[in-house]
């Protein structure tokens, strides 16, 4: 055996001194830490932001797994292990200096409402004003958690990785609060000590729900408005009907409202979806130009005619830097005010140009983190 093992020693040493140096250092540096720290240094800075964001989604994920398997919940486990492997991909891409889309990215395992309620006791003795107390803390603290998470996914939307993050980890901190609050009532302990700070924040103002092919009419309702000749007020049988002239004049897109029977103030809150291109230069010159015309009609009865009631423009030039635009405007005769108004909200996913920025400035609810049981 002695014998055996001599010949592969100089075997070993012969090949590593004659290695130059220069195919020596990838030997050095095979450590995993090594490997990540030379990809980190190649990438921009932006891909950093976006490698740490994806790498701590995954992470997210794995630990969620964790602790389903724990709990011996295995269904899902299986599924936030298969999340979690589902974002390798975006990880091997961001790694190779490729562009992602991180509103592909999953949002942050545990986001449901029932994750909040994480201990049920079923002889809570506790005084009124006290219950009254952890009554309203938790629906503050739920409140400013889906704010949270809200803003988080509409910079999801922009591929604003810090910002996303921001809010992301302001909406973990407001959801360990509940989580506090709903251990300490358990407890039948006094409510946690609290205090509010001012806090100042940028928002973007975005409807994801719509496409960027998009644009939302909302007719919200109309005000005191004006009865035809022969019509009482109160038998006024309102609704509004608009041509929005894109593609084009020849082609416009029609729309009305259901009928309102019996009232010169009918809340109508009906929205209607409008095909656009946004780019196109047609479409641009109806916003900046020509609006939107409402006319607004009492529906006529058995073998009658309906009534015209007047008619309403609506300016959209605030589209190319606001995602809506509402407007309260007159109701008029040919050129002739009657007295009535009519509420109309315009729409697009986002501004034609630029984003909607929003400073908001709130009374943000702090619980005592001293206080925290262990």
């Amino acid at each position: 055996m002695g014998n055996r093992s001599k010949p592969p020693v100089p075997e070993l040493k012969k090949p590593m001194l004659a290695v130059p140096p220069t195919t020596q250092r990838p030997k050095r540096s095979t450590s995993p830490s090594a490997d990540r720290t030379h990809q980190r240094e190649s990438l921009s800075a932006t891909a950093l932001q976006q490698l740490d964001f994806v790498e701590g989604r995954r992470k997210q994920y794995m630990k969620a797994a964790l602790q389903a398997k724990q709990k011996n919940d295995m269904d899902t486990a299986r599924t936030m292990l298969r999340t979690a492997k589902g974002l390798e991909p975006l990880i091997d891409a961001v790694k190779a200096g490729k562009h992602v889309d991180i509103s592909k990215v999953p949002s942050p395992p545990g986001d449901e409402d029932e994750d909040f309620i994480l201990v049920h006791h079923n002889e809570v003795q506790i005084s009124e004003k006290a219950d009254e107390v952890y009554t309203q803390l938790a629906k503050m603290l739920k409140e400013q958690y889906e704010k949270c998470m809200t803003y988080s996914k509409q910079f999801t939307h922009l591929g604003n990785v810090a910002e996303t993050t921001k809010f992301e980890k302001m909406a973990e901190s407001c959801k360990k609060s509940l989580e506090m609050l709903t251990l300490s009532q358990s407890k039948r302990l006094d409510p946690p000590k609290h205090h509010f700070e001012e806090r100042t924040y940028h928002t973007v103002r975005i409807f994801p729900e719509l496409s960027s092919t998009e644009m939302v009419v909302v007719v919200v309702r109309g005000m005191n408005l004006p009865a035809p000749s022969g019509i009482a007020t109160n038998d006024l049988d309102a609704y509004v009907k608009f041509d929005f002239p894109y593609p084009s004049t020849e082609q416009p897109q029609k729309h009305r409202t259901a009928v309102v029977k019996n009232t010169n103030s009918p809340e109508f809150n009906q929205g209607f979806t409008l095909n656009i291109n946004r780019n196109h230069r047609g479409f641009r010159r109806v916003v900046q130009s020509k609006g939107l015309k409402l006319e607004l009609l009492h529906k006529g009865g058995f073998l009658r005619s309906d009534k015209p009631i007047g008619t309403a423009h609506i300016k959209l030039e605030k589209l190319e830097t606001e995602s809506e635009v509402r407007e309260i405007v007159e109701v008029i005769d040919g050129r002739k005010p009657t007295g009535g108004r009519v509420e109309v909200r315009v729409r697009l996913r986002e501004p034609l140009s630029g984003q909607d920025l929003q400073t908001t400035t709130e009374r943000w609810l702090v619980l005592d983190q001293s206080q925290v049981l262990l």
